[in-house]
């Protein structure tokens, strides 16, 4: 009974937090949410921001789960970018990019909330490092470039399109066509020639021996 009390909490601050906003999110209205004594919350958790770190945790683990097979399949930049928008469409028909917004939101005042958002972003950063160290081995950017930056990079990306969608839609659209013609114009460099390979590399070389 226990551990579904602590369950039905943490969907109750998921869907407090996705419906009433952070503002309006509090021991009360969670518990609302969830069906239980108010009192639960602080007997499992300890505080509301306790809990709120929790259920980030929680909801992370729950989205990022089922596309991780998902993941292992990507044998291109562009299959990555092109599964970043289906999951981006599928989140936002979920409801869960409006809750991105609030823990985002949440996070500068909330102090427990800014470690658990980034440990739920980084949920879906450590399967994009694992598909761009795969991806990008052996080609003439895989020498030259940070895995683990550019994932964070790729996930910085889609997390300001879908929060940018709710006040320009079309931008956020044009946005993610620039990212799948990136990847199309990647795979193209991919597989020109050795020779014209080689001569990218050389170009890169120089480029980051400049920096």
């Amino acid at each position: 009974m226990s551990t579904d009390t602590k369950t039905r909490l943490l969907e109750g601050a998921l869907r407090t937090l996705a419906e009433q906003g952070i503002a309006k999110t509090s021991a009360r209205t969670v518990a609302a949410a969830a069906g239980v004594n108010q009192a639960l919350v602080f007997y499992h958790f300890g505080s509301v921001d306790e809990l709120l770190a929790a259920a980030c945790r929680y909801g992370a683990e729950r989205t990022v789960s089922p596309y991780r097979a998902r993941f292992d399949e990507v044998a291109s930049l562009a299959e990555l970018l092109a599964l970043g928008r289906e999951i981006h469409t599928q989140e936002r028909a979920g409801g869960h990019v409006m809750l991105l917004g609030q823990l985002l939101a949440g996070a500068q005042t909330h102090e427990a909330l800014g470690p658990a958002t980034a440990a739920g972003l980084d949920l879906w950063i450590v399967e994009i490092e694992k598909v761009l160290d795969r991806v990008l081995e052996g080609t003439p950017f895989g020498e030259f470039t940070d895995p683990s930056g550019l994932a964070r990079a790729v996930a910085a990306s889609f997390v300001g399109i879908e929060l940018y969608e709710g006040v320009d839609a079309a931008g956020a659209t044009a946005a993610l066509d620039a990212l799948e013609q990136l990847g199309l114009l990647v795979a193209a460099l991919e597989e020109l020639g050795p020779v014209a390979q080689r001569a990218v590399r050389q170009y890169l070389r120089r480029a980051s021996a400049r920096r």
